[in-house]
């Protein structure tokens, strides 16, 4: 089924009611070797204190602060508590040598730090200065209690989440479920990385791009197919990725050629296959195939991965408990002109004098795309800014 030119807004809009079933917010249990960036399912309460035991939190001496008062003081060293000790107990009038993370003594209440004391003859030791009762002594509990919240949920693990799981002996952990993508490239033109390159033939980009964008937004991906322009072969393959995806993307195939494998093959089972107002980008195209929700972007590697950035790369990160995208507003550094009716997304580089956009705006210019760390977000209604007004970008 084909329909009028949409607005971008309108089949954002399209596209994650599609997509909402990826929202429903399963859950799956990762060893914490494999939670990084990961989203925590639930809030983890800690299972015990930290510390778990009193410890030095310096190399020096635990002592009894009532026994040095008068410092300068020389004591004799009753012995060595190194780290990973059991516990031991302070004799009156002593000392003992500690090491950092070594458990306090029983009978000591205070460290001094081994750069306040100086070797008084064998088994000797003069304690320079007084410290009160709780100097350099960490106590049980300090950092968390039992019971306390340790992560809570929703939070996208980093390596001090990671540590602080580790520390209270988590072995894995729940998070939110990715969403399982495939994606099939499809053109006859195309061929992998490795091989010849004929007269005619060009490299599969949109592919490992693709599954590159997908997966740096929170998804799993569960195939990556090329596909020429052959609709048997394409049947196949989606046939095969939906019985292991959550969600189809395809590039290629969905404009007004003679060889659009991809809309000949959809549009007669009720796929929709529209122009949206946008550039790069135009050609859109949206299907369900075996319950599977299928988006169907252009073949162009630019526009390939600008239709990903505006239209799915929201739903996957919800999909994924990934926080949104946050676009900036910043003054544009160069004037620039867009085309009236559409709505603009211009490569620029961000810097501290606002966006730079580039010249080129052609949808084959990955390379150009490559050098980008923006996008420049132009309303359709604006044909040009000039240099110094507000622009809205979107981080890549």
């Amino acid at each position: 089924m084909t329909s009028a030119r949409r607005s971008v807004e309108e089949h954002e809009r399209h596209v994650a009611s599609l997509l909402h079933t990826l929202r429903a917010g399963s859950t799956a249990q990762v060893s914490l070797s494999h939670a990084l960036h990961r989203t925590l399912a639930e809030t983890v309460v800690s299972p015990l204190d930290l510390p778990s035991f009193r410890n030095s939190q310096m190399d020096g001496y635990a002592v009894r602060a009532t026994e040095i008062a008068d410092a300068p003081v020389t004591l004799p060293v009753q012995g060595v508590v190194a780290a990973g000790d059991g516990e031991t107990r302070l004799e009156p009038g002593h000392v003992l040598k500690i090491m950092t993370g070594a458990p306090i003594p029983e009978g000591a209440d205070a460290v001094v730090p081994v750069e306040h004391t100086r070797e008084a003859g064998p088994g000797r030791v003069t304690v320079e200065q007084g410290v009160f009762a709780g100097t350099y002594v960490r106590e049980a509990g300090s950092d968390v209690r039992a019971g306390d919240m340790l992560v809570p949920a929703g939070t996208v693990l980093g390596a001090r989440h990671i540590a602080a799981l580790a520390a209270v002996g988590a072995i894995s952990v729940p998070v939110r479920a990715r969403p399982r993508v495939a994606v099939i490239s499809t053109g006859s033109e195309l061929v992998p990385a490795g091989d010849a390159l004929a007269p005619g033939k060009i490299f599969n980009s949109n592919g490992p791009a693709l599954a590159a964008s997908a997966q740096a937004n929170g998804a799993d991906i569960v195939v990556i197919d090329h596909c020429h322009d052959d609709p048997d072969e394409f049947v196949t393959m989606l046939g095969h990725a939906v019985e292991v995806a959550d969600v189809v993307f395809t590039s290629g195939g969905v404009s007004q050629g003679d060889f659009e494998v991809v809309k000949d093959t959809l549009q007669p089972l009720g796929g929709e296959f529209v122009s949206v107002a946008m550039q790069p980008g135009g050609p859109q195209g949206t299907a369900v195939y075996g319950g599977v929700p299928i988006l169907t972007f252009p073949g162009n590697p630019v526009s390939a991965l600008v239709s990903f950035e505006v239209f799915a790369r929201p739903s996957l990160r919800e999909a994924a408990g990934l926080p949104p995208v946050t676009r900036k507003t910043v003054p544009l550094t160069t004037g620039v002109t867009s085309v009236a009716g559409k709505r603009q997304f211009l490569r620029g580089r961000l810097d501290e004098n606002g966006v730079t956009p580039f010249h080129g705006h052609g949808s084959h210019l990955v390379a150009g795309l490559a050098a980008a760390d923006v996008l420049l977000d132009i309303p359709a209604d604006t044909t040009s800014l000039e240099a110094g007004e507000l622009v809205k970008v979107v981080t890549l």
